[in-house]
Formats: structure tokens, sequence, C-alpha cells
């Protein structure tokens, strides 16, 4: 029997075959001239009809984005949809007059990267604790396994993403151990204690779990906040009727995700900046700001940024290098200030890790391994956490962007043999 793993992440999704010989493979997806197996977690609807008609498209991951920057005004793109799985306040939205439920949108995604339905077992991942404010975790499983009916898989098998993410790692080992896995996404970052007992009739217990909504993406954002948004006005004045005000902080929130900046071109925000430059007493950030906006850069602004923390996690210092007509950043950043930057964050994730111990009722002392995965485990200041308590002795890691997907595949094929 084929089975398929799907991790259908916030910002990347990924997923796997296991092959007759007992491997796992990735499933590539062709997009243009390129193949890839890692895809971007997005989707974008757009009108192609003509005056007066509504002939709605859409297009995922990589296209989704190309369709999105080609004409952002005129287009809906949806990102992180899997942090509002366990939201009761999403009922639905209207993209061009249609109404969508959050299954449906998250459907029209998956179908895009499944294979075609078949005699088969998939196995879902999910997260330990939903995204979100005082998440409903039955209602996030009922509408993951809804969105996957939608796309066309009306029976699925679910397992939880940080035992995925260890499964591998885990099937090599020869004796007891309880393990402490670590899944870093592009939105959460969850914590789950193992206990493997190779040969047992349970070979694998869950003991305890926790998770926190900060990850890759919130890193991302501490860099723009204090590198580039400065540089455009955060922080500076200006005088209408020649009182002293801050500039509005919120042109800058927009920050945290690239597509909103691109949101911004909306007629009445680019006036209310507009306004705004003509009394700041930097209206040269001001106009940089509306630059950027005018001309669609956030996402290129985005990847720089985002270049810099990869390059960070190798290297003590990495240069900000962005250049657009007159606008210009070429700075130093230093892996020093980057951790400053991301200490609070640091500092909650090393707490979720607490209350993953406190869970399962053992201490630092009760666990035999630690697995980490994700790009943001490699970030050094993550990997402290994790060396200062367990020692580097105990860590381990691979796999960083298909390890969830691969340990879903080995699920269901473990399930299917009992």
């Amino acid at each position: 029997m084929t089975v398929i793993g799907v991790d259908f992440g916030t910002t990347n999704s990924v997923v796997t075959r296991l092959n007759a010989d007992g491997s796992v493979e990735t499933v590539r997806h062709a997009f243009g001239l390129a193949e890839i197996d890692v895809i971007r977690s997005v989707l974008c609807f757009w009108n192609d009809g003509a005056r007066n008609q509504i002939v709605m498209r859409h297009a995922v991951g990589p296209g989704a984005i190309e369709a999105y920057l080609d004409d952002p005004l005129e287009s809906r793109l949806m990102m992180s949809l899997k942090s509002y799985l366990a939201q009761r306040s999403f009922t639905e939205t209207r993209v061009f007059g249609k109404p969508f439920t959050l299954e449906g949108l998250i459907g029209l995604f998956l179908r895009e990267i499944l294979p075609t339905p078949e005699d088969a077992v998939l196995v879902a991942g999910r997260p330990v604790k939903f995204a979100g404010d005082a998440p409903d975790d039955d209602l996030g499983e009922a509408r993951l396994r809804g969105s996957y009916a939608t796309a066309g898989w009306p029976s699925i098998q679910t397992a939880l993403e940080p035992e995925a993410a260890g499964y591998r790692f885990a099937r090599g080992l020869t004796a007891p151990a309880t393990v402490l896995i670590g899944d870093f996404g592009g939105g959460t970052s969850d914590f789950s204690v193992m206990r493997f007992e190779p040969g047992s009739n349970r070979p694998v217990q869950a003991l305890g779990h926790a998770g926190v909504g900060i990850a890759g993406d919130t890193f991302d954002f501490r860099i723009m906040d204090h590198v580039v948004s400065p540089r455009l006005g955060k922080g500076t004045t200006y005088r209408p009727g020649g009182t002293d005000l801050p500039v509005p902080p919120e042109y800058y929130s927009s920050f945290a995700r690239w597509h909103r900046l691109s949101l911004m071109r909306a007629p009445k925000t680019m006036r209310d900046i507009e306004a705004v430059a003509r009394s700041a007493r930097h209206p040269d950030r001001l106009h940089a700001l509306l630059k950027l906006i005018r001309d669609e850069l956030g996402y290129e602004l985005y990847r720089a940024v985002s270049g810099v923390k990869a390059a960070l996690s190798g290297a003590e210092t990495a240069v900000l290098n962005f250049q657009h007509e007159d606008f210009a950043i070429q700075e130093t950043i230093s892996r020093r200030d980057f951790e400053d930057w991301i200490a609070p964050d640091i500092a909650r994730i090393a707490a979720t890790v607490d209350l993953a111990l406190a869970e399962a009722g053992i201490g630092e002392d009760g666990i035999d391994r630690v697995f980490l995965t994700g790009g943001t485990s490699l970030v050094p200041a993550v990997r402290g956490v994790f060396t200062a308590r367990f020692g580097a002795d105990r860590i381990t890691g691979g796999g960083e962007f298909v390890s969830v997907a691969e340990g879903l595949a080995l699920i269901g094929r473990d399930r299917t043999k009992v």
C-alpha cells in the first residue's frame, strides 16, 4: 500500500512518499522550469475576466507569489492559513464575492500539492498546540481533516509533528531512550518529550508537549525592526499644526509579513504617508518608504533580510545589502546584536521547553537525547538553549526542512503493519 506523508506548514509544506523498498522520497513539484520539494504555503486568487465579469483563477507556492507581485491590488494573497485552524473567529471570507470556508481555502492549496487520491494511507502532521489566542485544538484537528476531505482525501491519519520529526532518528535507537524533540517552523516552535522502547508492545509513548508562536518569521521581523524600519522613518517625528508627534508606528508593523507592505499601496494609505512626510523631521525616509511600497519591493527586502539571518547561523557578522535606485542599505550586522534583538523570543522558547518537561514530569537529567529540526534550529542562540541544559553530546539534528514529512510516511508504514 502506498503511504503519503504531508507536512502542511504555516510557512512551507512538504509531501513525501514511501517507496516499495522502505525508503522515503520527497514529492517534487514543477513550477516553470524548476522542480522544488519545499513549497511556500501561500495561495493567491485573481480575476481573469473581462470588465464586469468574474473569472477566478488561483495558484499556490511560487506561482502564487508571482501572481501577487504582478498585480497586488487586484489579487488576494492568503498566507499562514494553518494559524487560523483553531480560531473560532474565522468562519469564512469572501474572494471576489465568493464565500470560502477555511477548509475550502486550505483544501485548494492541498489539492495542488497532493498526488491524485488512490489506494493509499495519508498521514498528516498536526502541531502539538495550534496557533492563536486560546486555540481550540479539537476544532483545529477537525478543520484540518475537513481541509484534506475538501482536497479529495476524506479519510486520513494524523500524527504530532515533533513526533514525526524525530521518528527516523528514533528508529535507529537500539535501547530505550527518552527524547526531547524540537521542531522549529516558520511560525511556531513545538516540543515533545517522547519515550522510545524498541521491540516493546508500546514502542512510542508521548509524555509531554508544548508549543509557542515564535520561530523564523519572528527573527526576520527583529532584523527589519532594528535595521530597516528606522531608515524608513520609524522612531522619528512629524509636526502637524506645529506639534511634534511620532510617525505612526503601524506603518512599520507591516514588515512583520512582506505581503502587507504591498497592501499599503491602497490610495488612502499612500495619501496618509505623503501627508505625514510633508511635515516630517526626516521626509526623505518617508519618501523612501513610499518608493518601496509603490515599486513592490517587499518580497525582495524580505529575502535579503532572511538571507542575513541564515548567514548569521554560520558567521559572526553578515552584511544586509539591499539597493533600489537612490535607497540603499549596506550594513554589517553582528551575531551579538542579532542575539540581543531576539533575546526575549529566546526566553519564551526556553520557557516553552520547561513546560514540555513539566508536563512529562521529568527534569533535564531524565532526557537521554535531544533531536532538533527545522531551519530555526540552526540559529546559534536557539541551539544554545539546549546545549546549556543538556550538553552538546546529547544533541543531534538533521533533515531541517523535510524530516517531519519523512517521519509521517514512516509512521504510516509502521501503522499499516499492525
